[in-house]
């Protein structure tokens, strides 16, 4: 996981350009010598040195050295690093789509497929946590993923607000299960202090709060209650898996009155 502690903002550069570059309307490195670079090989590098380093590491310097080019032979691709943002959002959320797929047989399971694959590309990309995302410059990859997502939640029968809240709910959910993973190896990392011996130092302050009868509740829980054993990932998708359940048994019965 990255030690980095900035956050970035996606859609933050040149909107048009990044639109340009997502979609191919705009050719780049055309003008000047031919260098044997191309775009797609500057957004690999850079989605590299995030996945390896955090998204603070990622510059046009770092890029110009780990690609063998001058820093300035960058710029005829990519106008600078929001706009390069951009692309490696679009290009991580297209890797996540496979086209060649079969459509899941009912939304329960499109459900559960999108949040693995969230699950997944944010333990595979971890600096995703620290961008900003409230706005989303659409390129091919967003707009795929948003179609498949769609596609597979259109037999829930629900209303495309109610749709698009399940989809923002799920990716909450996951994300905010990878954060608290993320946070407790930063935690760690940064401390030199493991989550065992961060408790244990507690032990003798926490017995005796437990000991004065002043909570009753958390003196009574199990001993596994914090046990990294459990999977709140699965227990959470269950609910709301349960959640969405009798939200379309009852927009169903709405609909048969």
């Amino acid at each position: 996981m990255s030690s980095e502690k900035t956050t970035a903002t996606s859609g933050s550069g040149d909107i048009v350009r990044s639109l340009e570059l997502l979609w191919g309307s705009d050719e780049p490195g055309t003008r000047g010598p031919k260098r044997g670079l191309t775009l797609d090989r500057v957004v690999t590098a850079a989605i590299e040195v995030a996945d390896a380093e955090g998204l603070d590491a990622v510059s046009m310097r770092r890029l110009s050295a780990e690609l063998g080019v001058g820093t300035m032979s960058l710029y005829r691709y990519v106008p600078g690093k929001a706009e390069l943002l951009d692309l490696m959002l679009d290009r991580v959320r297209r890797a996540r789509v496979d086209p060649d797929a079969p459509p899941p047989p009912d939304w329960r399971h499109a459900v559960e497929t999108m949040a693995r694959t969230n699950l997944d590309l944010y333990r595979r990309h971890p600096w995703l946590l620290k961008v900003n995302q409230a706005r989303t410059v659409l390129g091919p990859g967003a707009l795929q993923g948003l179609e498949l997502a769609l596609t597979g939640l259109k037999s829930m029968g629900l209303t495309d607000p109610e749709t698009v809240s399940v989809i923002l709910a799920v990716e909450s959910f996951v994300s905010g299960i990878v954060r608290m993973e993320a946070d407790a190896v930063q935690a760690a990392k940064e401390t030199g202090v493991s989550d065992e011996e961060f408790w244990k130092r507690q032990e003798p302050v926490l017995s005796r709060a437990m000991a004065s009868g002043d909570y009753p509740l958390i003196a009574a829980l199990s001993e596994d209650t914090f046990s990294t054993d459990f999977d709140h990932f699965a227990f959470g998708l269950r609910a709301l898996l349960a959640g969405f359940e009798s939200l379309v048994a009852r927009r169903a019965a709405e609909r048969r009155e």
